[in-house]
């Protein structure tokens, strides 16, 4: 069928509009009317998915999700005998763990005991979960605050769901003008969307910018979007994309779904949907920074590096740029051999860090000028990171491998490499840079074991390779030499191969 092909290559809006005229000349074809429904889904078509799902229905095949959609649609236009009606449907079904949940969230639009719904729920662990959350914010939307606090507490932790529910807990705050509350509430934490709230709770301006009104849209949007967080860690499912999609539909405002949907858009093929996804994220959200360094990934991911470092820049570059925007384009230009544009990117982490620049700190920095050819610069730097990191094989490793490389102060070189090797005896870059070392020093017994174990745990390193073959060389053994970098010249960057073929067709004279 052309419709399942234009889907499979990820032509969204072929595919939809294929699947529209299909199940428009055979509305009661069900399996046009189920791919018809999935696609639509998957593209945010709201429109053709509940011509499909009413097409289903008709036959008697709807799949359980469609009452997502549905319910969501309800409580977006206020629609209370259709929403009943989709909480009806979900209890009888295989998503009747939601049920309960939303029957409250409905139970409080209509001016009714939005807790007793609650005891009705199902008692399994998954259940009372969502019930628990629930309850903890049907609390604060009725005014019971220090109960709804209470019930809040347990709930909250140091992992995503616990950063869900302190800005769901606080925007309800912000709406009953509770302020103080959600700034306690929010004191913890310096994720993008707490520290904001957190802002927004000392400036009555931005409390009514992110205060939410308790609705049965609001609990739904919220609902929907808990449940896909967990399913979202795992290969993008078909209720995955029904479970966010009903999430945007109750509440087109739910940021939070919209950047989950777009990673799950990526993690299906669908890079440029999930990249228009994350552009309908307005600057204003909460969720606003963590589109803008999502879409960043995005690009990395997908080997769209100009891309990338265009969004990284505008991120990264300004002098108020945030810590980690400043980090991601340091990296990014390291990542993309363009270490000189790194250099101040990673000096300026220091000057802010100040005192507490740690070794790491000065480590990046200082291989970012070595590796810009600022030798002179780097060396002090490197120097510093041992300082600061004399335990840490990383920093040890790569100050005395450079060293060697430029044969200065070999003893020191040597030593160095062996407090790494002794701190982490089964690193092959390690060993490595040991073997080498001594190999240079003319110590060709202990370098050559030290290569050969480098080379058998990491096979596909061409530096470790040549070194191998080098030191083969180095001790008459032609035939292994040769073989070593032979084996090396395979996995080689190409910058690396003539330097390589010489030494298989010529051999080497002195160790370079």
């Amino acid at each position: 069928m052309k419709a399942r092909a234009a889907a499979a290559d990820g032509e969204v809006a072929a595919a939809t509009s294929d699947y529209a005229r299909a199940l428009a000349a055979a509305p009661d074809n069900a399996v046009i009317a189920v791919r018809a429904y999935r696609e639509a889904v998957r593209a945010g078509d709201l429109a053709l998915a509940d011509r499909a799902a009413a097409s289903l229905a008709d036959q008697g095949v709807a799949p359980a999700d469609a009452a997502l959609l549905a319910l969501a649609r309800a409580a977006r236009t206020g629609d209370r005998v259709a929403a009943g009606a989709a909480i009806a449907r979900l209890r009888d079904d295989q998503l009747r763990i939601l049920a309960a949940p939303l029957a409250a969230w409905a139970a409080l639009d209509a001016g009714g005991d939005a807790l007793a719904p609650l005891a009705r729920a199902p008692s399994d662990a998954v259940s009372r979960r969502f019930v628990e959350e629930t309850r903890a914010l049907l609390l604060i939307a009725t005014g019971k605050v220090v109960d709804g606090e209470a019930a809040l507490r347990p709930l909250l932790g140091n992992d995503l769901a616990s950063q869900d529910h302190r800005v769901a807990a606080a925007r309800l705050l912000l709406g009953r003008g509770e302020r103080q509350a959600a700034a306690q509430l929010l004191a913890a934490g310096g994720e993008s969307a707490i520290t904001t709230l957190r802002a927004a709770a000392a400036d009555p301006a931005l409390a009514q910018r992110y205060a939410a009104k308790p609705s049965l849209a609001f609990g739904a949007s919220y609902l929907f979007t808990r449940v896909a967080s967990d399913l979202a860690v795992g290969a993008p499912g078909p209720l995955t994309y029904t479970l966010l999609q009903a999430a945007l539909r109750a509440d087109p405002g739910n940021d939070r779904a919209r950047v989950l949907l777009a990673g799950v858009l990526a993690r299906d093929d669908a890079v440029d949907r999930a990249l228009a996804v994350l552009d309908a994220v307005p600057p204003t959200s909460l969720y606003a920074p963590i589109a803008a360094t999502g879409r960043v990934q995005l690009l990395v991911d997908d080997d769209r590096d100009n891309e990338a470092l265009a969004a990284a820049r505008v991120l990264g570059a300004a002098p108020d740029a945030a810590t980690d925007d400043v980090q991601r384009l340091a990296d990014l230009n390291v990542r993309l051999g363009r270490p000189a544009e790194a250099v101040p990117l990673y000096r300026r982490l220091i000057d802010r860090a100040g005192a507490a620049a740690d070794w790491a700190d000065w480590l990046q920095y200082g291989a970012a000028l070595d590796e810009a050819k600022r030798w002179d610069q780097a060396r002090p730097a490197l120097e510093q990171a041992v300082k600061l990191g004399p335990s840490e094989p990383l920093a040890l490793n790569y100050l005395g491998y450079a060293l060697v490389q430029r044969r200065e102060r070999l003893g020191d070189a040597q030593k160095l490499l062996e407090r790494a090797a002794a701190l982490k005896p089964d690193d092959a870059a390690i060993a490595d840079s040991l073997g080498w070392a001594l190999l240079v020093r003319g110590q060709r017994a202990r370098a050559l074991p030290l290569l050969e174990r480098a080379a058998l745990g990491d096979p596909a390193n061409a530096e470790i390779g040549e070194h191998l073959g080098d030191a083969y060389w180095a001790a008459g053994r032609r035939y292994e030499a040769r073989y070593a970098w032979t084996a090396a010249r395979q996995v080689a960057e190409a910058a690396d191969a003539a330097r390589l073929d010489a030494k298989i067709t010529r051999g080497i004279g002195a160790l370079r």
